[in-house]
C-alpha cells in the first residue's frame, strides 16, 4: 500500500485559504509533482506544524484542495514541557543534528558561537532559510505534528544571558570526573519541574569550552554534566543529548502530569 505524502504549510497560509484551495509554491509543486509522482486526485497529507493535520486532494498540478478545512483529521496538544539543545556550531554536520534532533523530539534548536568557533557566519538569512528547509522536510519524514523551533544565531554569553528565570540548563563537559550525568541530574528535576519551564542541554564546540567560558558558566550557576565516559563529536553529543531529554520526558514528566489529572 502506498504510504500518503506529507506537506509541511505555515499556518497562516492554511488560514487565508481561499475556497479551500491551497495554492503550491514552485518547490512545492516541483517535490509533488517531479519527486514524489502524485497524481491529481490523489490524497496527501497536510500539516501546519501547531499541532494539526488535514486530509487534502490535489486537484491541478500547482494545488491542492482541502475540503474540511474546519475539521482536521487530527490534533496533538503542544508537549507539557519543552526540550531545548543549544549547539556551538560545528564546522561540519550541523544539518544531520538539525534532522536527527527533529526527528527525535527536540522543540527549540538554538545555534551559538563560541570562542572556540574559527569562523563567523556573513550569510546567517541564507543558513536560516537552507536549515528551516531542512526541518521542515524532517517533520515531513518521521510525521510530527509539531515543527521544532530553530533560533538566531547568537553568542553563548548573550544567549545565557536572555534566557528567562524559569528556564534550567545544563552544560556538557568531557574531561571532569566530578560531573553528573545528564540522566542523574534530570532526575533531579523532576519535583521542581514547571509546565512554563524549557528545558535545555548546551553542546560545546569542538575544542572544547574555553577557560572564560567555564568561568562565567560557574558564576551562573549553571550545572555541568557529561553525556557520555568518552568524548563525543558535537553532532554525536548533540544527539546523545536528545535522546536522554525525550526519553525523560516521556516516561517521567509525562508520567507525572498524567498522575495529577
Amino acid at each position: 500500500m502506498k504510504n500518503v505524502v506529507r506537506l509541511i504549510i505555515q499556518d497562516k497560509r492554511i488560514k487565508n485559504l481561499e475556497n479551500n484551495q491551497l495554492k503550491l509554491s514552485n518547490d512545492e509543486s516541483h517535490y509533488l509533482n517531479k519527486v514524489m509522482r502524485i497524481k491529481i486526485g490523489e490524497e496527501i497529507q497536510i500539516v501546519n506544524g501547531e499541532g494539526y493535520l488535514w486530509r487534502g486532494i490535489k486537484n491541478k498540478n500547482n494545488c491542492i484542495e482541502i475540503p474540511n478545512i474546519n475539521k482536521p483529521i487530527l490534533f496533538q496538544d503542544k508537549k507539557k514541557v519543552s526540550l531545548g539543545i543549544a549547539v556551538a556550531l560545528p564546522k561540519n554536520g550541523f544539518e544531520d543534528i538539525l534532522k536527527m534532533c527533529t526527528e527525535i523530539g527536540i522543540d527549540i534548536i538554538q545555534p551559538l558561537y563560541s570562542e572556540h568557533q574559527i569562523k563567523r557566519m556573513s550569510n546567517q538569512s541564507l543558513k536560516m532559510d537552507r536549515w528551516n528547509t531542512i526541518i521542515n522536510e524532517a517533520v515531513e519524514q518521521c510525521e510530527r505534528l509539531w515543527k521544532p523551533k530553530i533560533l538566531n544565531i547568537v553568542d553563548i554569553y548573550e544567549w545565557i544571558i536572555s534566557l528567562k528565570a524559569k528556564d534550567i540548563i545544563s552544560i556538557s563537559l568531557t574531561r571532569d570526573e566530578n560531573c553528573l550525568s545528564l540522566n542523574q541530574w534530570l532526575k533531579m528535576q523532576n519535583s521542581t519541574f514547571q509546565e512554563t519551564n524549557v528545558l535545555w542541554n548546551v553542546i560545546g564546540p569542538e575544542g572544547g569550552w574555553s577557560k572564560k567560558e567555564i568561568c562565567f558558566f560557574k558564576e551562573k550557576k549553571i550545572q555541568f554534566i557529561k553525556l557520555s565516559e568518552s568524548i563525543l563529536r558535537t553532532s554525536t553529543a548533540s544527539v546523545t543529548a536528545s535522546s536522554i531529554l525525550a526519553h525523560w520526558r516521556s516516561f517521567d514528566i509525562e508520567s507525572k502530569y498524567s498522575k495529577k489529572l
